[in-house]
């Protein structure tokens, strides 16, 4: 009889999008960096933002994490 292995299901993080506006899902744990390297995102023109907290290019994001992406906006 074979064994069956089962694994908890553990669900990927929820990445908020802007331009265009849309949800993706992506599996952690990672730096936010590698997150925005990931999604073809330049890292020094968009903001990585877990919960209310802006987070820097080298914290740890993980899957219970709810992460928004925000390009960065100048003007004068």
């Amino acid at each position: 009889m074979p064994i069956l292995l089962t694994q908890a299901y553990d669900p990927p993080m929820q990445i908020q999008l802007s331009h265009p506006s849309r949800t993706v899902e992506v599996k952690g744990p990672k730096k936010a960096k590698d997150l925005l390297k990931e999604l073809n995102l330049v890292v020094e023109a968009h903001l990585v933002i877990r919960g209310d907290e802006l987070v820097t290019e080298d914290e740890m994001l993980y899957d219970i994490d709810q992460i928004e992406i925000r390009p960065v906006i100048s003007g004068g």
